[in-house]
């Protein structure tokens, strides 16, 4: 039996943003307890970026303690407006620390390479025991990192971060294969807009079909709109 997946509903997108943050920020908080270090791992895409510049401001988050990492981003170059760390720097920038600040390592040669080298640093943050918080967005789709139905990517078993198989939406992406994503102690789903309620709904049966429905639901919580939630 599918063990059910806890959800928020909030009125709008500005709801949204602001739940997700303080949650967020409280679970940062707890992870961090006791100047224990942890690893918070940000999507991109356009909807989030709110809910980060409220977290970013929260006083119940000590920053110091923090690392930022990437669940996906584009194969593009640097300042790129594809990129997601392009929009990540402008809000994390001058409140994390420098060293704290992990983007994907997108323009190497060998983007193999560049993924098993991000594996690498991201096992050696967390001492081998999982991203502390991984923040997941949904696409149309039902894809979620850069996890796109019939990309190969998504049976990568034997590594943490990979490249996709061929080119989403113009460009090849770098991403968190779903182990990496399954280690997570805590995961959340943001979700907004009428063009998600399908998918959505599709994850909340639990359907393996869309790529986010692989995804471990314990210890993950969803934080979505009321038109997210609309009937498909």
């Amino acid at each position: 039996m599918t063990s059910e997946l806890p959800v928020r509903v909030c009125e709008d997108s500005a709801a949204v943003a602001a739940a997700g943050a303080v949650h967020m920020a409280a679970t940062l908080h707890e992870l961090t307890a006791g100047g224990a270090s942890t690893v918070l791992a940000i999507s991109g895409g356009r909807s989030p970026w709110p809910m980060f510049r409220l977290l970013i401001a929260s006083e119940n988050v000590n920053w110091e303690l923090v690392h930022i990492a990437q669940v996906d981003e584009r194969i593009a170059p640097d300042g790129d407006d594809n990129r997601n760390w392009t929009t990540a720097a402008s809000v994390f920038a001058g409140v994390v620390p420098e060293c704290n600040l992990h983007p994907m390592p997108v323009n190497e040669r060998c983007e193999e390479d560049a993924a098993a080298e991000y594996g690498a640093t991201l096992a050696s943050l967390t001492a081998g025991r999982g991203i502390g918080l991984t923040q997941l967005g949904l696409g149309a789709d039902g894809h979620t990192a850069s996890l796109f139905p019939g990309d190969p990517v998504l049976h990568v078993e034997d590594r943490d971060v990979a490249v996709t198989g061929g080119a989403h939406m113009g460009y090849r992406r770098m991403t968190l294969t779903l182990r990496a994503i399954n280690r997570s102690r805590h995961i959340l789903w943001h979700v907004e807009g009428a063009s998600k309620a399908a998918p959505l709904a599709k994850l909340l049966q639990g359907d393996v079909a869309i790529p986010a429905g692989c995804v471990r639901r314990s210890g993950a919580e969803i934080i979505a709109d009321v038109a997210a939630m609309g009937s498909p």
